[in-house]
């Protein structure tokens, strides 16, 4: 494994201050989300892995292809390949079959004007034959059905149904980029230029924890007043999502020592910091204190619903850093927040390509209410008739009601100087298939 480098790294003070317009009691959402691209640098360490090992990983360097793909010219069909020169334009065409070819086993002969030959897909084209025609297409002579094909007149174009040497990659070309997420189409491309090990960059290690004093794990008794904390769950699945190595660090009381004590073990063993709850007005003070002594953290009210109050920076624990996404403690406004501000960080910090969520457009089925000056992102129903994609909420918003989720397929985007949405309007939508 390279050792991490780590560039110059900006202070948050440094990129806010050369923002006319910063105001942490209401920050849009986009100038928040390009506040935290400018701050990021990717984790620099890169290991190599074996290739079946590689599903999932960012790649670290561009891979370029060794060879041709394929290597040499071959047949795209089951068949019969022929010299183009040979077919009549205005009448059938008549050719001697003077051998065959089979895929791994090339035909070792030549074709003489006048003759074809017997070729199975994927077999090397014989030297002088530059077109293929499906073996249903020929027509067999009465009488002779091993020793003549009949072509029908203008059944085949010249060079059809034939692969070129090269012709998916050439030798010395890019195959797949830098910073992509390695998929199972990958891997077999991969395999098709015959590279075992793939350079990509190491997992980020991401630790996480709740805070709150009314949270109670999963399989504790509930008492009076407390609630069972989902929040570690959601992020949980979010960030396996992600492929990263993760440190749950379960519930954290509202308490300063312990609250330190967390950060600072966090900081000590991961590249980042996720946790909820503890950021809104009346929870911050601590915090805020005590961010204040371990780095360089800012806490924003931001322009959206849900998903208010964020706080966001870095800290420094026994010369170790980490990044740090102090996300709100309601269900639903984790995930959004994860979703629109600590998800795209993260694939940078990976030295993932992070482009935005794709969005697309649907109409409105009924009247969405939307008050301009801030970004919504309500929980929706998509689903398609005649061809055309309409999109509902779901009966419940709040905040605290991760029902909604469950029950949504798709997020509706609300941008922040829209106002109400009359039915049968066109809004955006962000699809939930691959994220939740």
């Amino acid at each position: 494994m390279k050792p991490s480098s780590r560039p110059h790294q900006p202070s948050l003070s440094s990129l806010t201050s050369c923002l006319s317009d910063y105001d942490p009691q209401a920050m849009p959402v986009a100038q928040a989300q390009a506040i935290i691209h400018a701050f990021i640098t990717p984790v620099g360490a890169i290991e190599k892995v074996a290739l079946r090992s590689a599903l999932d990983r960012v790649l670290a360097s561009d891979i370029i292809s060794p060879i041709d793909v394929p290597a040499h010219d071959n047949s795209a069909m089951d068949g019969y390949a022929f010299n183009s020169l040979d077919l009549r334009q205005d009448s059938d065409t008549i050719l001697n079959v003077a051998g065959t070819s089979h895929a791994g086993r090339a035909h070792e002969g030549t074709a003489a004007r006048g003759e074809a030959i017997r070729i199975m897909t994927g077999a090397l084209m014989p030297a002088g034959l530059d077109t293929v025609i499906p073996q249903e297409f020929v027509q067999i002579p009465a009488g002779s059905p091993a020793g003549s094909i009949i072509i029908p007149a203008g059944a085949v174009k010249a060079g059809a149904n034939r692969r070129l040497a090269g012709e998916d990659l050439k030798a010395g070309t890019p195959a797949i980029g830098k910073g992509r997420i390695l998929r199972p189409a990958d891997l077999g491309l991969l395999a098709s230029l015959g590279i075992a090990e793939i350079p990509v960059r190491r997992r980020l290690r991401v630790a996480f924890f709740s805070t709150g004093d009314e949270l109670r794990s999963v399989g504790e008794i509930l008492k009076p007043g407390c609630v069972y904390d989902s929040n570690r769950y959601t992020l949980y699945g979010m960030l396996q999502r992600l492929g990263c190595d993760i440190i749950d660090m379960g519930v954290v009381g509202d308490d300063p020592q312990a609250l330190e004590a967390a950060f600072r073990s966090a900081c000590e063993n991961a590249d980042a910091i996720i946790t909820s709850g503890g950021v809104s007005v009346g929870d911050a003070d601590h915090t805020k204190q005590m961010m204040a002594q371990l780095g360089d953290v800012a806490f924003w009210k931001i322009g959206m619903r849900p998903g208010r109050p964020l706080a966001f920076g870095r800290i420094a624990s026994g010369g170790k850093q980490a990044l740090f996404f102090g996300l709100p403690g309601n269900p639903v406004a984790v995930m959004v927040s994860f979703y629109f501000f600590a998800r795209t960080a993260l694939l940078q910090m990976m030295g993932a390509q992070a482009p935005a969520l794709p969005l697309m457009r649907a109409t409105a089925a009924v009247a969405i209410r939307k008050r301009p000056g801030r970004t919504e992102y309500q929980r929706g129903i998509l689903s398609t008739s005649d061809g055309q994609w309409s999109v509902r909420p779901t009966a419940a918003q709040g905040s605290g009601i991760l029902r909604s989720m469950a029950e949504a397929n798709c997020m509706i985007v609300l941008a922040h100087d829209q106002a109400d949405v009359a039915s049968g309007d066109q809004v955006e939508v962000i699809l939930f298939d691959g994220l939740i």
